[in-house]
């Protein structure tokens, strides 16, 4: 086997582990609420502290990466993230978890963006787009562990024994990757400092990017709720838009490269941005279980390439390092995957549901409109080729 190929295994098998961390605590939310016995209020509080964790950790995990090397970052940050994943499940008291959640959340956006930057790394070097199939194996990555955790439920296990058992497993995917994470091209003429403005291209990669993680952060959150409100499906299928969605987000983001590497990263974005408009146009327009099915398809193909391809940009940023690039551009989008949820919910107060999904649409023509308008001014062709 090849080099490149065993570092993309090795690299693929790390964003695989950081996704199910991730979905193993978020399988167990209700317990911990019933553990603490926290109303809905108290719950979304509490939950808040782990987004505010990895609002922290951008500008740690930018500067790291840029003065240390994303190989060093991987190889520490790893072992801590896996470790911290069964301290949620021993904290005794809110007190205790609101600080392990701001260390899980923290942890993991270091790893989000030392990942990336190792990625588009052995992207230059196989000389082809390959970053969109790892983010396919981090939303695979969601699906298992949901299952492991229906599995854990199932049998009884405790999340802090359920925490353990997936840190086993992670443990034992970072000791077989270690050795394939090198060390990343340094880029030392590039700026550092990550608090500073993006430039203008930074700047039109971070607002497609805010975009797109807005849409997504409504979808992950309002599907359920819109089957069940909107659409009026039986209970049993409230849930068919949430797996349309992310099952087509996690398929389309296995199948981006190809179309990436054959049409080029303007064409997806504007194609994306189409993709995400009309799925839940038609969606809003045509609230049936069918036609709202296919359209959550749609949505979650649109949105599967819109990160991907903005990290690919900004990772080739000409005046910051990749990882400074990757931090500035997903502090902006951050702020749109925090915003989308309550704002729905808000306009959803004001009006109805069907007015927020229609305004969420406009998304899409967003991402396709600035993915278009003075193309050679802030998408020049040595950035996207």
């Amino acid at each position: 086997m090849k080099p490149l190929t065993k570092r993309r295994i090795a690299l693929g098998s790390l964003f695989f582990f950081i996704g199910l961390c991730f979905a193993s605590w978020a399988a167990r939310i209700p317990d911990i609420q019933s553990k603490f016995d926290l109303s809905e209020g108290q719950l979304g509080t509490l939950l808040l502290f782990l987004p505010i964790g990895s609002m922290i950790g951008l500008p740690i995990a930018g500067w790291s990466v840029h003065h240390y090397g994303s190989r060093k970052v991987i190889l520490v940050g790893s072992f801590a993230y896996a470790m911290s994943l069964p301290l949620i499940g021993l904290s005794p008291s809110t007190w205790i978890l609101i600080p392990v959640l701001i260390l899980f959340g923290l942890l993991g956006n270091i790893m989000n963006i030392a990942l990336n930057t190792q990625a588009l790394d052995l992207e230059d070097q196989m000389g082809k787009s390959i970053l969109a199939s790892f983010h396919g194996l981090w939303s695979m990555a969601g699906f298992t562990g949901a299952g492991i955790g229906a599995g854990m439920i199932f049998l009884e296990l405790s999340p802090f024994i359920h925490f353990m058992i997936v840190m086993g497993i992670s443990t034992l995917i970072v000791l077989f990757a270690q050795r394939f994470v090198i060390q990343e091209k340094s880029n030392d003429e590039a700026g550092g400092l990550v608090l500073k403005r993006p430039d203008d291209l930074l700047l039109r990669i971070g607002l497609i990017a805010f975009l797109g993680m807005m849409a997504e952060g409504c979808m992950f959150d309002w599907s359920g709720v819109y089957f069940k409100k909107v659409v009026m499906t039986d209970p049993s299928l409230v849930a068919l838009g949430y797996v349309a969605f992310m099952g087509a987000m996690a398929s389309g983001r296995f199948v981006s490269d190809r179309f990436i590497h054959r049409f080029g990263k303007v064409t997806i974005l504007r194609a994306s941005g189409i993709l995400l408009f009309s799925g839940l146009t038609i969606s809003v327009l045509f609230p049936t279980i069918l036609t709202a099915t296919l359209g959550f398809l749609m949505v979650g193909f649109g949105v599967a390439s819109v990160i991907p391809v903005a990290y690919s940009i900004a990772g080739r940023s000409k005046l910051y390092s990749p990882g400074v690039a990757l931090a500035l551009v997903s502090t902006i989008s951050f702020f749109g995957f925090l915003l989308g949820p309550p704002l729905i919910g808000f306009i959803a107060d004001l009006f109805n549901l069907k007015i927020s999904f229609a305004l969420i649409a406009l998304n899409g023509l967003g991402i396709a409109l600035l993915a278009t308008i003075r193309k050679q001014v802030f998408f020049p062709q040595p950035e996207i080729k």
